[in-house]
C-alpha cells in the first residue's frame, strides 16, 4: 500500500495502482453524487466538478503528494455536496441562491436584450441554439427560456409547430405554460398574484377539489381555464 503515500519515486506498478484506485473511487463517487451532477451541469455541479478533479489530478502526475489525502478532502467535499441538495430540496432561499429562476431571453417574437445580457449569451449563440431546433425565424417564438443548467427551452407559436395528428384533426389553440403555485409544500405567491389570484382562492380549491392541504402537496400548477392540477406527495 506504498503508493498511498508520497514517495520520492514510484515504480510503474505502482503508478498504475494508483490509477486504478482512483477510478474506482471516482466511479464511486459519482454514484453518490447521483444522476442529477451528470445529466446537468449547475453552479454547485460545476463548482464540485472542478474541485474534485483538481484534487485527483495532483496526486496521479506527482508522486511527492499522496493519494489519501486527496481522496479524505474529496469525501468531505461530496458530504457538503450532498448536504446542499438535501438542504436544497426543504428551503426554497437556499435552492434559488444554487438553481436561478429560468430566464426569458425570446417571448413573443421579440429578444429580451436585458436578460441577453445577464446571461452573458451572444447573439450568435442565441441564433444556434434556435437552428438546433429547426427555427430560423425569431418571430416564430413565442418564448424561450434559459435554464438553470445552461440550455434553452425554446416554446414554437401553435402554428408554426411541427404538424401532428392532433394539429390536423384539432384547431389550434393559444400557447400556454401552466403556471407553478405550489413548489414542494411551499406557495409561490409571485406567480399566484401574476395569474389574478390569492392564497385564499389557492387554499379553497384545494380543500374542495383535492381534499388537501398545502404540506400535501409535491406540485400544483393553474392551467389557462384556471383548473388547479396537484400532484400529492406519496
Amino acid at each position: 500500500m506504498d503508493f498511498f503515500s508520497s514517495q520520492e519515486s514510484l515504480s510503474t506498478v505502482q503508478w498504475g495502482l494508483r490509477a486504478v484506485v482512483a477510478f474506482f473511487f471516482l466511479v464511486i463517487i459519482a454514484k453518490l453524487m447521483g444522476q442529477r451532477s451528470i445529466s446537468q451541469l449547475r453552479f454547485l455541479d460545476f463548482v464540485i466538478a472542478l474541485l474534485i478533479g483538481n484534487i485527483i489530478a495532483h496526486p496521479l502526475s506527482d508522486e511527492g503528494l499522496g493519494l489519501k489525502g486527496s481522496m479524505i478532502t474529496i469525501v468531505v467535499l461530496v458530504i457538503l455536496y450532498l448536504g446542499e441538495v438535501f438542504l436544497s430540496l426543504k428551503w426554497g432561499t437556499l435552492r434559488n441562491f444554487f438553481d436561478l429562476a429560468p430566464m426569458p431571453l425570446i417571448e413573443n417574437g421579440k429578444i429580451n436584450y436585458l436578460n441577453l445580457k445577464k446571461a452573458r449569451i451572444s447573439i450568435d449563440f442565441l441564433l444556434s441554439e434556435l437552428r438546433k431546433e429547426k427555427t430560423e425565424d425569431i418571430q416564430n417564438v413565442v418564448l424561450a427560456l434559459w435554464e438553470p443548467g445552461g440550455t434553452i427551452s425554446i416554446f414554437l407559436y401553435p402554428q408554426y409547430q411541427p404538424v401532428t395528428h392532433s394539429t390536423l384533426t384539432n384547431p389550434l389553440k393559444p400557447f400556454h405554460i401552466p403556471k407553478p403555485v405550489i413548489k414542494d409544500r411551499k406557495i409561490d405567491y409571485q406567480e399566484l398574484q401574476s395569474i389574478g389570484k390569492d392564497e385564499e382562492w389557492l387554499l379553497n380549491q384545494l380543500s374542495l377539489t383535492y381534499k388537501a392541504k398545502v404540506k400535501d402537496v409535491l406540485l400544483a400548477t393553474v392551467d389557462k381555464n384556471e383548473n388547479l392540477n396537484v400532484f400529492l406527495h406519496k
